[in-house]
């Protein structure tokens, strides 16, 4: 029997979604996909510099897992810049890990481990209620927040810039009501 899925945690959604080439018009170039967790492992290991087991805890994978990911991506970025291809980032299998909470009194930390669910209270004042702090990024052309394959149960949390300037002006209204 097969090793159930580990939803993979992803703590950020990049600003620019499409890279390519320039001087090269878009319908004359082939396209590659990368996905929201593909990005985050680059992001994990080439950006910041973690080892591959601090990126696979960080992304709640094995670290086998994290090391495929990140070979699949490599290979794809790779292959669009010497073959003169588009990137495309979108979709994948994951949910958003936060680092940053507020709760009801207005209280803000971070956490050192981003999280996918908020603590149920606040570390300051012990109150309930604690939302994550959503950071505005802008989202450029189309995107799909992912595809299941029927393998897993994971809610896929990528927003669209309108939908995150909803949720953000909620939390505000919230906010402002107390």
């Amino acid at each position: 029997m097969a090793r159930p899925f580990k939803c993979r945690r992803v703590s950020f959604v990049p600003g620019v979604t499409y890279f390519k080439p320039a001087g090269i018009p878009l319908v004359s170039l082939g396209e590659i996909r990368l996905s929201l967790e593909e990005i985050e492992a680059l992001r994990l290991k080439d950006i910041e510099g973690l080892e591959q087991e601090q990126g696979a805890e960080m992304m709640n994978i094995s670290r086998p897992t994290f090391q495929r990911v990140l070979v699949s991506a490599r290979k794809k970025v790779t292959d669009a810049l010497l073959n003169g291809k588009a990137i495309k980032i979108e979709g994948g299998n994951f949910k958003m890990a936060y680092r940053r909470f507020r709760c009801q009194s207005g209280h803000e930390w971070e956490v050192e481990v981003p999280s996918a669910t908020p603590p149920a209270l606040c570390p300051t004042c012990n109150t309930p209620g604690v939302q994550p702090v959503l950071q505005s990024v802008s989202v450029y052309g189309r995107g799909r927040a992912g595809r299941h394959h029927g393998r897993t149960s994971c809610v896929l949390s990528v927003s669209m810039k309108k939908e995150l300037e909803e949720v953000e002006s909620r939390i505000r209204e919230l906010e402002d009501s107390k």
